[in-house]
C-alpha cells in the first residue's frame, strides 16, 4: 500500500521547470557578483587599496590635461609618452625589488649613466659587438649590486649609506670613462638607436598580444577555481571570471587600435611590459617572490622560518643594479648618445617615486612589478602635460613631489588601517 502511494506521488510530481533553472542560475550569478563586490569593499576597508589610488589619480591627471590641451590624449603623443616611460620604468622595476625587502638604492641614476657610458665606450670607441657591450654593462651593474648586499650582510652597513656612497663613486666612474670629450654619439641608424626611437610592434602582433592577458586571467582563474572546489573552498563565479577576461581583452584591444592611429605600440615599451610580467610572475608565483615579501614584512620571522635572508637581500640588490644598467642602455638608445648628463638630474628620484606612487610600500613587504608601470605612467603624464602647456619644469617637480607625498600618506594610512583591522 505504501509502495502504491509512493508510486502515485512520484508519478504525479511536477518536473522541474527550465524557467526555475534559469532563475536559479541568475540568483547564483547575482550572488557571485555581490560576494565579489563585498570582498572588494572589505579589502578597501582593511587598507588593502591595491592599485585603486593610482588609477584614480591617473584618470584625474589625464582629464585635467586633456581639458587644457586636447592634444594630450592624441595617439601620437601617447606613443611618445610610452617611449619615454620605458627607460626610467625599467629602472623602477629594480627599485621595487629593494623596497620589497625594506631597503633602498640611491645610486640607480648614476648606475644607469655609467652603463650608458660603458656601452658607448666599448661599442663605439673599442669596437666591441653591441650585444657584448650591453651584456658587459649589465654584468657590471649586477656586480655593484652584489657589493651593496655584501656591505649590508657582512658589515651591517645601512643601504642608505652604502648606495649614497655608490652614487658618488659611480658618477666618478662615469666621468672617467667618458673622458675629456664628455659624450659619445651612438651610430645613428643602428639597430640599437632605431630600437630606442623608431621600432614599433606590427599592428597584427600587437592585437594578438593584447589577447594574451585576458586569456591568461581566464585560464589561471579556471585552474584556481578547480583547485578551490577540490579543496571544498569557496570559488569565484565562472561567469564573473569570464567577464573579467572579456572586459580586459576589449580594453586592451581598444587601446592598441587607438595607438595604431598614430605610430603604434613602441617595441621598447613592449619589452618593458614583458619584463614587468616576468617580474610579476616571479614575485607572486615563486618561492623566491614569497620570500622577498616575507623578508620585507619581518626579517627575523623570515629567518626563523628557514629563509636565507642574506641570499634574498643579495638577489634584490643585484636585480636592482642590473635593471638600472639596462635602463641606462635604453636611455642611450633613446637619446642616441652617452653623455655626462645621462643618469643625473631627476632620473634617480623619478625611478624611486614611480615605484612608490604605483603602490610599493616604503616600509617593505608590499608591492608589485605593476607599481613601476603605473607609477612611471603617472610621472611621464605629468611631464608630457606640462610640456604641451609650455609651462616651467619647476611645476613638474612640485606636482610630482605633491603626488609622491600623497602616495606615501595613502600608504601610511592604509598600513595603519591594516594593523587596526588585524587587531580587530
Amino acid at each position: 500500500m505504501k509502495g502504491a502511494i509512493m508510486s502515485k506521488e512520484t508519478h504525479g510530481a511536477t518536473p522541474p521547470s527550465p524557467l526555475l533553472d534559469r532563475s536559479d542560475s541568475r540568483v547564483k550569478h547575482a550572488a557571485g557578483v555581490g560576494e565579489s563586490l563585498s570582498a572588494f569593499v572589505d579589502k578597501v576597508r582593511s587598507g588593502d587599496l591595491g592599485s585603486l589610488p593610482v588609477i584614480v589619480g591617473l584618470v584625474i591627471i589625464w582629464t585635467v590635461f586633456t581639458s587644457l590641451n586636447p592634444i594630450f590624449l592624441s595617439a601620437d603623443n601617447l606613443v611618445n609618452l610610452l617611449f619615454d616611460c620605458s627607460t626610467v620604468g625599467v629602472i623602477s622595476l629594480g627599485i621595487v625589488c629593494v623596497l620589497l625587502v625594506g631597503e633602498i638604492d640611491l645610486s640607480v641614476g648614476s648606475m644607469s649613466g655609467f652603463a650608458s657610458a660603458l656601452v658607448g665606450t666599448l661599442w663605439v670607441n673599442e669596437g666591441w659587438p653591441v650585444l657584448l657591450a650591453i651584456a658587459a654593462a649589465i654584468v657590471v651593474g649586477g656586480a655593484i649590486g652584489a657589493l651593496y648586499a655584501l656591505l649590508l650582510n657582512r658589515l651591517g652597513m645601512p643601504s642608505f649609506v652604502s648606495t649614497l656612497a655608490g652614487l658618488l663613486a659611480i658618477l666618478g666612474l662615469q666621468l672617467y670613462v667618458l673622458g675629456s670629450e664628455g659624450s659619445i654619439n651612438l651610430p645613428y641608424g643602428s639597430t640599437m638607436v632605431n630600437f630606442g626611437q623608431l621600432m614599433i610592434i606590427p599592428a597584427v602582433v600587437s592585437h594578438l598580444l593584447a589577447l594574451l592577458p585576458g586569456l591568461a586571467i581566464v585560464l589561471i582563474g579556471l585552474r584556481t577555481r578547480e583547485r578551490r572546489k577540490a579543496a571544498r573552498l569557496s570559488a569565484p563565479s565562472l561567469s564573473l571570471l569570464l567577464a573579467r577576461g572579456v572586459i580586459l581583452t576589449v580594453v586592451l584591444e581598444l587601446v592598441v587600435s587607438y595607438l595604431d592611429r598614430g605610430r603604434g605600440v613602441p617595441l621598447m615599451f613592449g619589452v618593458f611590459l614583458g619584463l614587468a610580467i616576468a617580474m610579476d610572475y616571479a614575485l607572486t608565483r615563486t618561492r623566491w617572490g614569497r620570500s622577498m615579501n616575507a623578508v620585507g614584512g619581518n626579517r627575523e620571522a623570515a629567518r626563523r622560518a628557514g629563509i636565507n635572508v642574506r641570499r634574498i637581500y643579495t638577489s634584490a640588490f643585484v636585480l636592482c643594479a642590473g635593471f638600472a644598467a639596462l635602463g641606462g642602455v635604453l636611455t642611450a638608445a633613446r637619446l642616441a648618445s652617452a653623455s655626462q648628463q645621462a643618469g643625473t638630474g631627476d632620473v634617480n628620484l623619478n625611478a624611486i617615486a614611480a615605484a612608490v606612487i604605483g603602490g610599493t610600500s616604503l616600509f617593505g613587504g608590499r608591492g608589485s612589478a605593476w607599481s613601476a608601470v603605473l607609477g612611471i605612467i603617472v610621472i611621464q603624464s605629468i611631464a608630457s602635460g606640462l610640456t604641451l602647456l609650455n609651462l616651467s619644469s619647476s611645476l613638474r617637480f612640485m606636482i610630482t613631489g605633491a603626488v609622491l607625498a600623497i602616495a606615501v600618506i595613502v600608504d601610511s594610512l592604509a598600513r595603519r588601517s591594516r594593523v587596526t583591522h588585524g587587531r580587530a
